[in-house]
């Protein structure tokens, strides 16, 4: 009985950003716990090689490349998915960028790029989700919150201040949904090992004062996120909504590791 609490079996998913780093790690970890699974991104030979991984796992998908900074692409998104699935039951919103900038040098232009993606992105997508999740009452959002929702990173004030701002999104959210049977809430991954971050961890002094902030003394593995996108998916959930759940080594309960 336990263990089909995190059965996602006859679920449709989607997942934005769902091509590369955690996005991906979560869309297939979703497949594997039983839910057919969309993961959308804006690059086409990326959704194409995902889909083939869920297609893999016994488990039926879309190809269809989307954009959070364009609406009428996540419309079109939401309409496909309809058509074939009938509804959507989980939206997962992983679609996100980031730049290292010294803030009195930060161009309006590039603090506008990121929030486009990071926050208003997010919104563009629990709004189209969410309007069918609320006439059916029910479904899922999980929001990718960040370390930088809670403390302050060097030189990434425009990240920092767009996953502040979906923490307080979720939440607003959350009250205004879950009423009509939407849960909505969001993961903090903390310091994963990525195709794009690999060498910044490994050979920067940058990369070895993360590690030294992380009790568990290691980065983490996209994988290890898997465990928290099933379980706020899940009914094992079913009376949580607002809350951002730290997935991170023990990173933000640190403060002299030595």
């Amino acid at each position: 009985m336990g263990a089909s609490l995190f059965d996602l079996s006859g679920k449709t998913a989607v997942v934005l950003g769902g091509t590369t780093g955690i996005g991906r790690a979560m869309a297939l970890g979703l497949a594997d716990a039983g839910a057919d699974v969309i993961a959308s991104a804006r690059r086409p030979e990326q959704v194409e090689r995902v889909s083939a991984e869920i297609e893999s796992r016994g488990r039926k998908t879309l190809r269809i490349a989307s954009d959070v900074t364009i609406k009428p692409s996540l419309l079109a998104l939401r309409d496909s998915v309809l058509k074939v699935f009938g509804a959507v039951d989980i939206l997962i919103n992983s679609a996100g960028r980031i730049k290292r900038t010294p803030t009195l040098e930060l161009e309006e232009n590039e603090w506008n790029q990121i929030l486009d993606t990071n926050l208003t992105g997010t919104l563009r997508a629990c709004q189209v989700f969410g309007e069918i999740m609320v006439q059916r009452r029910r479904g899922r959002i999980i929001n990718i919150a960040s370390l930088s929702t809670f403390v302050g990173l060097y030189e990434v004030a425009a990240y920092g201040a767009s996953k502040a701002a979906v923490a307080s999104l979720t939440r607003s959210l959350a009250v205004e949904w879950s009423r009509h049977g939407v849960l909505v809430n969001a993961i903090a991954p903390g310091v994963f090992r990525t195709d794009i971050n690999v060498d910044l961890l490994d050979n920067t002094a940058r990369g070895q004062e993360f590690l030294l902030r992380t009790p568990m003394g290691r980065f983490g593995n996209t994988e290890e996120l898997v465990g928290a996108a099933v379980y706020l998916a899940s009914d094992a959930a079913s009376f949580v909504t607002g809350q951002v759940l730290t997935v991170d080594g023990g990173f933000l309960a640190s403060g002299v590791n030595q």
